[in-house]
């Protein structure tokens, strides 16, 4: 018996029972210090890659940071919401080979310090070539590739 795949746009709009807001236990806050951590939708972290417009960026941090403060909450999970970029990333990529034009431009979004996320459709080259369609110059660290100057760059959303 095969197993059929779910969609990544289905997995996008499954939404579980989430978000939710919960107490940051002590095992989690040795690393993210005390008060509330919010559990996002995947389809708030879509939501939000989505306002990111042409030649601007954003990075998860910054859409961790948006998260907590829509939900009053001290951080946003970071576990999630790159899992969540993630899917989205994946979403859009399934909407563009069925034809779609207006996707997720989930390219703008990158993680801290401005570095490429190698889990995104196409990968690194693949997220190097849409970032450079928009202007921007990507260059390789060691092992990581990033945006120059991506400061500079980044929304304001």
């Amino acid at each position: 018996m095969t197993k059929l795949r779910i969609s990544w746009q289905k997995k996008l709009k499954d939404s579980k029972d989430l978000p939710k807001v919960i107490v940051i236990d002590d095992k989690m806050s040795k690393r993210w210090g005390t008060g509330t951590c919010v559990i996002p939708a995947p389809l708030e972290v879509d939501e939000i890659m989505k306002k990111v417009p042409k030649s601007k960026l954003i990075t998860i941090n910054e859409i961790r940071q948006i998260l907590a403060k829509k939900h009053k909450a001290t951080i946003g999970c970071p576990i999630t919401t790159g899992i969540f970029a993630w899917i989205a990333a994946n979403a859009a990529d399934e909407l563009a080979k069925e034809g779609k034009k207006r996707i997720t431009p989930y390219w703008r979004t990158l993680k801290t310090g401005g570095i490429l996320n190698e889990k995104y459709p196409g990968g690194i080259e693949g997220q190097k070539k849409l970032l450079e369609n928009e202007g921007h110059k990507v260059l390789q660290k060691g092992k990581k590739h990033l945006v120059l100057d991506f400061e500079k760059y980044l929304a304001k959303l």
